[in-house]
């Protein structure tokens, strides 16, 4: 059963959107953001209800709720997509991206939207891609200066091939583990690292257990705001016209949240006793070319790979 049922544009519509961040975090914020805009555009008739924190289930779960057309929108990491929309996979490649402008060159782009259409067949609709910023490893123990240090470590990564790759290419042991369970599952020396972006490492306080974060910046892995085909086709063309331009508008406004919640990320953990080092970036790019040659026997991923390389910055 549909929870949303949209007829025409004179009725009321509420949308239930669920995701799986604190409301602190700039992506919910932006959330707020578009259902204020959303609201307005639309007249009062059309309203975005939120469900952060995983009230309604991991991230895979929410998007297998949108396929059958219970849940309505989501946001989610592009490493879980990528188990829906196989295309996806390759943002999660170590240093694909030359700079920030690069990344967003390509993802609000023709091939970001080529990316977003990949899952048009798995009855997901992808809207636009915010700002995750990029992932480093953060470690308990000792600091990361050269990818050998990660040689003997158990590395948290999401439950992505390409990420389990990466950090296989370069020497590290990954153990997928789910976002929630990661605090706990460091605290008790499960996994002996983590990697992730400086506003998540810090909102989700993984700075009390990891007292080294070194910022290689080996991926750059948006989040992707995505509606259930099932939901979408229930809306009449001004009404999805309406979500749309709410939802770039929001994406413009959590990008600028994103770069202010980074730098205070970084002072906030540096005050807490966390080491920040910024290592040499060659060496774990170097190391992890091997993350690409998994990909060169298919034709698709590698024009893919290749239109980014030559894609120009904004």
């Amino acid at each position: 059963m549909l929870l949303v049922s949209c007829r025409n544009e004179s009725s009321s519509t509420t949308i239930r959107l669920a995701h799986g961040l604190d409301v602190t975090h700039s992506v919910h914020k932006a959330m707020v953001f578009m259902g204020e805009d959303l609201l307005k555009r639309s007249g009062g008739r059309m309203r975005l209800e939120i469900y952060p924190n995983q009230q309604l289930g991991s991230e895979r779960e929410i998007l297998e709720l949108l396929q059958i057309g219970t849940l309505d929108m989501t946001k989610v990491s592009v490493a879980t997509l990528e188990n829906f929309a196989p295309k996806t996979r390759i943002l999660g490649l170590p240093y694909l991206f030359r700079d920030r402008p690069h990344a967003f060159a390509v993802l609000d782009g023709p091939i970001g939207q080529e990316l977003l259409d990949d899952g048009l067949q798995y009855w997901l609709r992808g809207l636009g891609f915010y700002d995750a910023g990029y992932r480093s490893f953060y470690t308990m123990d000792r600091p990361v200066a050269h990818p050998d240090d990660l040689q003997g470590m158990k590395v948290r990564v999401m439950e992505s091939v390409t990420a389990i790759n990466m950090v296989r290419s370069m020497g590290g042991s990954p153990t997928p583990i789910s976002w929630g369970e990661l605090y706990t599952a460091l605290q008790q020396g499960v996994v002996d690292a983590a990697e992730n972006n400086p506003p998540s490492f810090y909102l989700a306080r993984h700075y009390e257990v990891c007292k080294y974060y070194a910022l290689d910046e080996h991926t750059f892995s948006p989040d992707v705001l995505i509606a259930g085909t099932r939901f979408w086709e229930t809306l009449t063309p001004q009404q999805q016209q309406w979500v749309r331009e709410s939802a770039r508008l929001s994406i413009g406004y959590q990008r600028e949240l994103w770069a202010r919640a980074e730098t205070e990320a970084l002072d906030a953990v540096r005050d807490a006793g966390v080491t920040i080092t910024t290592p040499d970036k060659e060496p774990f790019a170097e190391k992890s070319r091997g993350a690409y040659e998994l990909y060169e026997s298919d034709s698709t991923l590698n024009r893919l790979i290749r239109q980014i390389q030559n894609t120009p910055s904004l």
